[in-house]
């Protein structure tokens, strides 16, 4: 079984928190749900937005000066707005589940797979 993280982004100006988004509330819970049950959910979260954010660089490398700047590290059409782990055998069937994320109706989800932080492999092409 391979861990996926599903990548949910939504256009900038139309963001889970405005109150138009609620209602797709119910399908993000189906979709818990359904995936839990399934016993492929491993995790997830929403994000707050974008202007919450704090992007954190050095200016020449580690050893040069620490930059912090409030916000995004790039402006975009559509941000990152949250993510699930979905495990799954193989692509084709993580690619059926984030295909019944309410995100990939409206804007995208990037399925990637997860590289493993607790050993020396990595994968194909990494």
């Amino acid at each position: 079984m391979t861990l996926y993280a599903a990548l949910l982004y939504y256009p900038a100006d139309s963001y889970w928190t405005t109150p138009e988004e609620s209602e797709w509330s119910t399908d993000y819970g189906a979709f818990g749900l359904a995936a839990g049950a399934a016993g492929v959910l491993r995790g997830g979260e929403a994000l707050h937005p974008v202007g919450m954010a704090t992007t954190i660089t050095f200016a020449a490398g580690k050893d040069s000066d620490l930059v912090i700047t409030d916000g995004p590290y790039a402006e975009a059409k559509e941000v990152l707005a949250g993510f699930y782990l979905v495990e799954a055998a193989d692509l084709d069937e993580a690619t059926k589940w984030a295909a019944q994320i309410p995100a990939a109706w409206r804007g995208k989800v990037e399925l990637r797979p997860v590289v493993p932080m607790n050993g020396p492999s990595v994968p194909a092409g990494g």
